[in-house]
Parts: C-alpha cells; structure tokens; sequence
C-alpha cells in the first residue's frame, strides 16, 4: 500500500459528520485572507528564484488543499476529482468528527504545501507559528486550532502527495537538452548566457487539458536571412520599434518584465535583480481584484485554485511548443544579421522564442478570470511596485493581457507573430478550461458590479 493510499484511507476513518465556523472569531479575518497567504509564498518563490514554469506548478499544487476544504464546507462546490484529472477520487474531507475552522484549515493548508514544496519552504515553519498565535489572540479555542491545524496538514499531504506523481521528479534523469550553433535555433544570450530553462517541461502531467500537444499553434514562418523574407521582416520590426519607443511603452514592457532573476553588468562586476514571476503577477491579480469586489474568503481560494491551475496548463502547453520549434531569439538574430551593437531593452529570457509565455499565460489566465469575476472590472495593479515598477491601471483582465503580449515586443525579446499566435494559444487554452469549469457546475463568482457572488 502506497503512503499515498494510506494517508487518503486515514482520511476517510477520520473524517465524519462534523465541521464548523460557528463562533469563529471576527477578528481573525485579516489574519486569514487567502491574498496575504499568497503573498507570502510570492516572496519566498522571489527569495528562492523560481523559473515561471516551476512557479506555476507551485502555485497549482499550493492551493489544492484550500479547495478541498473549502469544496467539503460548501456542498455547491464541485469535488477536485471531477476538475483537476487524476485527482484521487478517494480523498474526502467533508467534515471533521472533532469540531474545526475551515478557513483556518484551508488558510493553514496553503502555507503547508508552500513549505514541503518550495525550496526554502521550511522557513515558513515561522509564519505557521506566528499565526497560531495571531489567532489565539483573536479568540480561537486552542482545541479548535489543533484540529483545524490538523485537517490542513492532511489536506496538504494528500496534494503533495499528487504531485509526487506528475513526473516532475523524473525531469533530471532525461536527456541534457544542448543549444545547436545552426541557423534560425536558440543560442544562449547575453549577459548571463544561461543555459535553458526546463527543456523537457512537455512531460509534466496536465491538471485540466488534456496534454501538452492539446492546443498547438500553427508553425512559425521559416527562419531566414533573405532581407526580403518574412522572417527578416518581423525581426526589422521589432529593432525599429526599439529604437523609437515611447515612455508608456517602455513603461509597459518594464511593468510586465517580470524575470526572476535578470543580470546585469558593469565592468567585471555582475549584479542579479529577482523580482516576481509571471504566473506570480497574474495570481496576485486575482487576489487583489477577489478583494476589491469583496468576493470573500470561499470564493477567493476557489479563484486562486482555478488560476493556479489555469497557469500550469498553459505553461506546459507553451514550454512544449518553445523546444519544438527551438527558435531563435531576436537579441540573437539581430546581432548576426542587423546590427552586432543592438540590445533589447529587457533582458533576454533562457528559453526559445516561439511561442510567448506572457502571451500564452497572460491570455489563459484572462479568459478564465473574466468567466469567474466577470468582463470590465476596471482594477489597479500594484504588483510590481516592490520590483520598482510602479503600478498601471486596467479595465478589464482582457485589457491586462493585451498589454502583458505587446509588452514583449515593446522589450526586444519576441516578434509579434509569436505573440500573435500565442493569444490565441492562451485563449484556447482558458476556454477550454472554463468549458469544463461550466461543466463541473462551478458558476461566475461575480457579477460586473461585484455584487451577486456565489454563496
């Protein structure tokens, strides 16, 4: 009998008739709002220099258990088996025969998965602590702390214990992925000249598409340097735009950089600059947006959960047409073929060009969170001030992921083919998942006023 099995039967003996919020403190609000637990792990993840793939794995399998509690407290909420595939049906956690919190649980639980899974998850053993206590001023009975205590670690367990088994573990022992000095691939780029990021990330099991092939984009035109040929001409235009952007876009490309870590360069001395991954701006724009229409705690980590997952997919589904095509970056081809001088003015990402992960992640992202919190929310995104880029006002998440694609282009690090073509990838890929989120019976979460949630 797998451990797996054994935690998920213990489940099951454990759990029995009884939960409860009743009388649970109102001053304990603040302490469990999902987006604080979010922002939490968002810093850790900054600290430890997540690639966005891997990052979305992360906030994927974090926010598992959370749902799995929250589904057992509302029976309206569909079970994570029917949504996220390979889920054990066999994991229940309707209620606890002991009495327990489930916002406490489920708030537990995210911190929980955090620390077994990051790299440097063990120190949040200081946040948990910390909030026992902020919660034990607050009012909470220290029986119904352990016991709330004791329903997040094995809601955490069983999701950590799922992801043991989505190949991630396995992704060392395949075959070195190396760079090929040929016309039109991928070669490392200045400065850093990393090696590339998660080549064999197609491997990695899906949660809510079917595999990664699921929803190619059409092939990319052929590399050439004929200055007559299509190719050459995507590539003039991204070095024209370079070199007569404006401050808005410029400002747009730095907002949405988003690198985990980029390098820079004076004389013999390298200095790296961390900041926020991708998939960590679009799941803090689900908290924020989740807490200005007031959606609730429920309703908030069924947000976080969906988006979470949301970007794993579209990640896998980008990363495995990015080493299909193994396609050259512009930094790369402009220095051969058009200037040797020329710098874009982000920095290079490690991986292949076709096609773009902003526009991938940012479109996927946008369409799922227009069908949970609904279409013209006009919201401000402060994500990036403590990466220093300030804070840009949006109309909807559509406007937001328009923006976040041409970014790209504005940045000197992708042709706009490849943004293109990967929004349509991205709205494909988060139609289907809203598809199937219609389907599992999970509604909009709100309406365009922010009233009307789900209860």
């Amino acid at each position: 009998m797998s451990c797996t099995t054994r935690l998920l039967l213990t489940l099951l003996l454990l759990l029995g008739t009884r939960h409860s919020q009743a009388g649970a403190p109102a001053a304990a609000d603040a302490q469990l709002e999902p987006g604080k637990a979010l922002n939490i792990i968002n810093m850790l993840m900054v600290h430890d220099v997540v690639s966005p793939p891997v990052a979305a794995r992360y906030y994927a399998y974090t926010m598992l258990g959370a749902y799995a509690i929250v589904a057992a407290h509302d029976k309206n909420l569909p079970a994570l088996p029917s949504l996220v595939k390979s889920f054990p049906a066999t994991l229940r956690l309707d209620t606890v025969k002991a009495r327990y919190d489930y916002r406490v649980a489920a708030y537990y639980s995210i911190l929980e998965t955090a620390r077994l899974l990051l790299p440097s998850g063990e120190t949040l053993a200081d946040e948990q602590a910390s909030l026992l206590q902020e919660l034990g001023k607050a009012g909470f009975k220290p029986g119904i702390l352990a016991q709330s205590v004791r329903v997040g670690k094995l809601a955490a367990a069983a999701a950590v214990g799922f992801s043991k088994t989505d190949r991630y573990s396995r992704l060392s022992a395949l075959k070195r992925y190396s760079p090929l000095k040929e016309d039109g691939k991928w070669y490392p780029t200045p400065p850093a000249y990393m090696e590339p990021v998660e080549p064999n990330w197609k491997t990695i099991r899906p949660m809510m598409i079917d595999s990664a092939k699921q929803f190619r984009p059409a092939l990319p035109v052929p590399f050439s340097r004929d200055t007559a040929s299509a190719f050459h001409r995507q590539a003039k235009a991204v070095y024209h735009v370079s070199k007569q952007l404006t401050a808005d876009q410029t400002q747009v490309a730095q907002f949405w950089d988003c690198n985990p870590f980029a390098v820079n360069t004076a004389g013999h001395m390298s200095i790296g600059f961390k900041k926020i991954s991708p998939g960590g701006h679009w799941m803090n724009i689900a908290a924020l947006v989740s807490k200005q229409v007031k959606l609730g705690f429920d309703n908030t980590v069924v947000v976080l959960c969906l988006e979470g997952i949301t970007l794993m997919d579209a990640f896998i589904s980008c990363w495995e047409m990015k080493y299909v095509t193994n396609r050259i970056r512009p930094e790369t081809y402009i220095n051969r073929y058009v200037d040797v001088k020329w710098q874009p003015m982000l920095q290079t990402p490690p991986f292949p060009e076709y096609t773009s992960g902003h526009a991938v992640v940012s479109n996927a992202s946008a369409e799922v969170l227009t069908y949970l919190l609904g279409d013209n929310i006009a919201y401000v995104d402060d994500t990036e001030i403590p990466f220093g880029s300030g804070e840009r006002a949006f109309t909807s998440f559509r406007q937001a992921a328009t923006e976040a694609s041409i970014s790209r282009f504005y940045g000197g690090i992708h042709y706009m083919e490849s943004i293109d073509n990967g929004n349509d990838q991205g709205k494909r890929i988060g139609n289907h998942i809203v598809a199937q989120l219609r389907s599992a019976g999970i509604k909009p979460l709100a309406t365009n006023k922010g009233v009307g949630y789900r209860r």
